[in-house]
């Protein structure tokens, strides 16, 4: 994903505390219409195969193979390699292609505690900042969210729960600290997506989201950023569980 598909676009303008300021927007490309560019679909299909074991470590990822594969130019299979590198599941070096590679603990420790961090972060300023419609819509995704974890379908909940956090993003009204989160998770997420294969996960992860908006709802500062830090904290241990399950 590139930044031109992270939106944050401005809205009307905002008055708290004799600060005034645009209200902004963070929408993921084809967050509202649940399309996306064929970058991200080749990106997210490979993600899975690499974190599920199918395309192992050391593996060669030609990007005229993958384009011949897919049927697609080599243009977003380019883009869909830059962004799995960028998330470490990738490996590029100069004059040997990519190859597939597999983050350190260190590594992915590191970028799930950052997360943490900035959607805490998020979500604490939410709860003091986030206007009454952007409340309501909030509550609308966590209640469609609601719906999907008793379907069992794990790729439909992630691509809502983007919806979700994207609003908790745009929530905060601050654009930069809302564009360095959503540029965080981008990395993270083909671990964040994998961890909804577990068993029992959707319904765990909305209950875990309910702590947070009804914390946000109350206008509970500190409430909301400790929900939001523990649920990813959480996202982190059941990755880890998925991984050693497979």
């Amino acid at each position: 994903m590139s930044f031109d598909d992270m939106l944050i676009q401005p809205g009307k303008p905002r008055r708290k505390a004799g600060i005034t300021g645009p209200v902004s927007r963070v929408d993921r490309a084809g967050a509202t219409t649940g399309k996306l560019t064929r970058a991200e679909e080749l990106r997210l299909q490979l993600a899975d195969e690499i974190v599920r074991g199918v395309l192992a470590p050391g593996t060669s990822l030609d990007e005229t193979d993958l384009a011949q594969r897919f049927n697609v130019s080599r243009t977003p299979v380019r883009e869909a390699l830059r962004q799995l590198t960028a998330s470490g599941l990738v490996d590029s070096r100069a004059h040997r292609g990519a190859v597939v590679a597999q983050p350190s603990i260190d590594r992915l420790t590191g970028m799930f505690e950052a997360m943490a961090e900035l959607e805490a972060i998020c979500a604490g300023l939410a709860a003091e900042r986030m206007p009454a419609v952007q409340r309501h819509g909030l509550e609308a995704i966590h209640e469609e969210l609601r719906v999907l974890s008793y379907d069992g379908n794990p790729d439909r909940f992630h691509e809502v729960n983007e919806r979700f956090h994207n609003a908790i993003y745009a929530g905060s009204q601050n654009e930069y600290i809302a564009e360095i989160t959503l540029a965080t998770r981008v990395r993270v997420q083909p671990f964040r997506r994998a961890q909804f294969r577990n068993l029992g996960r959707l319904a765990k992860s909305q209950a875990e989201h309910d702590r947070v908006v009804v914390a946000i709802m109350r206008g509970d500062r500190n409430g909301a950023a400790a929900a939001m830090r523990a649920h990813i904290e959480l996202v982190r241990g059941e990755y880890e569980h998925y991984a050693v399950s497979l």
